[in-house]
């Protein structure tokens, strides 16, 4: 009867440390090497797009330098109230916004989009009243100064257009997904309030 006991508690510690290296993909666990390493062609257009030549040769973002020395990075999805999503509509819209950054952090600043992810990847989602008021607060994340107010560093943005096939307009701008340093990117929303 304790033999059963010892077993369970080794097979449960044995699952709990699995989980725990898979979730946080640390390079020191056995079962890293199952995993399939993820190999990018840069010589094609990695969106799928045809024509669009210009995402390939883009030069890194400025946050990726930043990665190395600060550790707290966080996403802000910033939602247009005045569309009146419902729900559903508000949650798809997010993740589209949430992907269209990451594809964008993945070939621009892969360093930042790490330190990101061991953030346990934070995303809060604040709303704006307008488009126009969107558009402002994106100009303003690209030209965010640093603490040193010597140099201006561009924060990533991604910004969704619906297709409007069911609630709303068709190229209607629903959301706009910011990543960065906690401290610049409270600078550009801080001001907004919580969805």
């Amino acid at each position: 009867m304790d033999l059963s006991w010892l077993g369970a508690i080794l097979v449960g510690a044995g699952c709990l440390a699995l989980g725990y290296c898979i979730g946080t993909r640390r390079p020191f666990c056995f079962f890293s090497r199952l995993t399939p390493k993820v190999v990018r062609d840069t010589s094609t257009n990695p969106s799928g797009h045809r024509g669009n030549k210009n995402n390939s040769s883009k030069e890194p973002f400025e946050i990726d330098k930043l990665a190395d020395i600060l550790d707290d990075f966080k996403m802000v999805l910033v939602v247009r109230n005045d569309l009146k999503m419902g729900k559903g509509k508000i949650a798809a819209q997010c993740s589209h916004a949430t992907l269209g950054l990451y594809k964008k952090l993945l070939r621009r600043a892969p360093k930042a989009l790490h330190r990101w992810e061991m953030c346990a990847q934070p995303k809060v989602v604040v709303k704006i009243e307008s488009e126009e008021d969107m558009l402002v607060l994106q100009v303003r994340a690209r030209f965010q100064l640093r603490q040193d107010r010597a140099k201006s560093l561009k924060l990533p943005t991604h910004i969704t257009i619906d297709a409007g096939r069911t609630q709303i307009a068709p190229n209607s701008r629903t959301v706009m997904a910011i990543l960065g340093p906690v401290g610049v990117v409270d600078d550009v929303t801080g001001g907004l309030k919580l969805l």
